[in-house]
């Protein structure tokens, strides 16, 4: 690329608009940070990096630029920002709360196809405390933050630095009884300083771009930062996370942050329940006895297993592992759920689509009386050994280590009574380790060289449930993301369970996420925004 050069200074926005072979690019991109205003005492010393106030601050941060500067979330962002906003910056003046609503929209987010994007200068962030007659009423934060370009198919240009002060204020809502929020109130972007030169900018680090197509994109994923996870779990009283973040086909991190209960650090290999995520590991046992030709995918099951309960309706003989694995077998999720606690045929089996835990406990004592072997020594033999999972077991016994186990608490963060089952479920109750579970997304990676068929019948939707949406063998399957990829989905929800695991075949990217409280749907929305396709997949799911 030729030298840029410097054409035109926009003074009301300090976006500097560079100039190279007749194509404007933003560059020095400066927005959105705080400044103390010389009337405010005086603050001894930085508050310590494990300090919560900090730690929920930086939290603060991230969401704010990732949601508002990155996104572009305009209602996010109005909502904030302070109505008596003063954002002060070094080229481009003072701007009030409208100012800066209309040119963020109009600069910052007024042309997606070169995005500027706003990323912290690791270990830069500093927070300030401010306290009236001993009650806590704000914080001022420091900082360093970097700007990028963001072109489709280009990797995340560094156009330039600067430097921040933020001051955050406590606002109580006009009405009710909810909580103080956070809003920002003054900031000050100053010292801005241009990207090196092209040759230095060349050793610079790029940061993932989750936009461009499948064949040219930046599919790196960066791993979390750790004390600002812990706050976020600390906020929305979630007790402990594992994260597993699969890079290139390649187990890249596993983290696991917070605690088993009150007072337990969480151990790395902690040990979570992941309720619904048990059944993509029965769906791949199927299609390994499938390739094995031990097993029909579309032979009926019949011969194996009747339940009672429907004995007398010949619709049972329709019931196949594909009808199973895609949820067409006409049954509700659990027969209890019905007054009569008896399993029935809600529809013909193969003619609709219902989610159901009852059909892969149906498989399961199929597959049991066929092959005259609990499900959990089939599993451990087709999946779990060859996979490399070790710490994987479908109930509790002798095995199980207790004092790893991520004891299960409410939205509140309140403990829950442990419940150990004694015996193999299809559908629920796997107890696994962020590892195991990651490595079990790797060795569904690996069935494209070892059952090239059925794998590619995997991968793809078999039951349309919506616009690019669809149910695969075992997977929900997404389609028609930004990337050009497609993506298997499966997440577990019971009390104080939430698990989701996600895998991306075409650029062989995945993650796992299991957490031991109720309240994870804050964490999800933060933390997916960090992960590759998160973002994209939290506006659709």
């Amino acid at each position: 690329m030729t030298a840029l050069r410097v054409t035109q200074l926009i003074e009301n926005t300090g976006l500097r608009v560079l100039q190279t072979s007749g194509k404007t690019l933003l560059a020095g991109v400066c927005v959105l940070l705080t400044m103390l205003p010389v009337s405010l005492p005086a603050v001894a010393a930085a508050l310590p990096a494990t300090d919560p106030l900090h730690l929920a601050l930086a939290q603060q941060d991230a969401e704010f630029f990732q949601r508002g500067f990155n996104q572009c979330e305009l209602a996010y962002l109005e909502k904030t920002v302070s109505d008596q906003l003063r954002f002060y910056h070094d080229q481009g003046g003072v701007q009030d709360k409208a100012l800066f609503l209309q040119n963020t929209k109009r600069y910052i987010c007024g042309d997606m196809a070169h995005k500027p994007i706003r990323q912290l200068t690791p270990g830069s962030l500093s927070t300030f405390p401010l306290y009236q007659n001993g009650q806590l009423y704000g914080a001022i934060q420091h900082g360093q933050h970097e700007f990028y370009l963001r072109e489709a198919g280009q990797p995340d240009r560094l156009t330039g630095t600067a430097r921040f002060s933020s001051v955050w204020l406590l606002v109580k809502p006009a009405a009710g009884k909810a909580p103080a929020q956070w809003q920002l109130s003054d900031v000050h972007s100053y010292d801005h300083q241009p990207a090196p030169a092209p040759d230095a900018a060349a050793a610079a680090k790029s940061i993932p771009n989750n936009n461009s197509q499948a064949d040219t994109a930046d599919t790196s994923q960066t791993v979390p930062d750790a004390q600002a996870l812990q706050a976020l779990l600390k906020q929305h009283q979630v007790p402990a996370l594992g994260l597993g973040i699969i890079k290139d086909g390649a187990l890249q991190s596993v983290q696991v942050i917070g605690e088993l209960q009150a007072g337990q650090p969480a151990p790395a290999d902690t040990i979570f329940k992941v309720a619904s995520l048990t059944k993509p590991v029965v769906a791949l046992l199927t299609l390994r006895l499938v390739a094995a030709g031990k097993l029909g995918l579309d032979e009926p099951l019949a011969p194996y297993w009747v339940d009672p309960d429907v004995k007398a309706d010949p619709r049972h003989l329709l019931l196949t592992p594909r009808l199973v694995l895609t949820h067409q077998t006409g049954f509700a999720n659990w027969r209890y759920l019905d007054s009569s606690n008896q399993l029935k045929f809600l529809f013909k089996p193969g003619s609709q689509h219902s989610y159901s835990g009852e059909g892969f406990e149906y498989l399961r004592r199929a597959l049991e009386h066929k092959f005259a072997t609990p499900l959990a020594q089939l599993a451990a033999d087709y999946v779990f050994k060859p996979a490399g999972m070790t710490d994987t077991h479908f109930y509790w016994d002798e095995r199980v280590d207790e004092r790893r186990y991520a004891r299960n608490h409410d939205a509140k963060g309140q403990l829950l009574a442990l419940e150990k089952y004694q015996q193999a479920n299809a559908a629920a109750n796997l107890l696994t380790t962020t590892a195991d579970y990651s490595r079990f997304l790797l060795f569904v990676l690996a069935q494209q060289q070892a059952m090239p068929e059925l794998y590619q019948q995997l991968i793809t939707p078999q039951v349309a449930l919506g616009p690019q949406h669809g149910f695969g063998l075992g997977f929900e399957i997404y389609t028609g993301f930004s990337a050009g990829e497609s993506m298997l989905l499966h997440t577990g929800k019971d009390p104080g369970v939430s698990a989701l695991a996600a895998l991306m075949p075409a650029s062989r990217q995945g993650y796992v996420l299991l957490m031991n409280g109720d309240n994870s749907l804050p964490v999800l929305e933060h933390l997916l925004a960090q992960l590759y396709l998160g973002a994209e997949l939290w506006q659709r799911k």
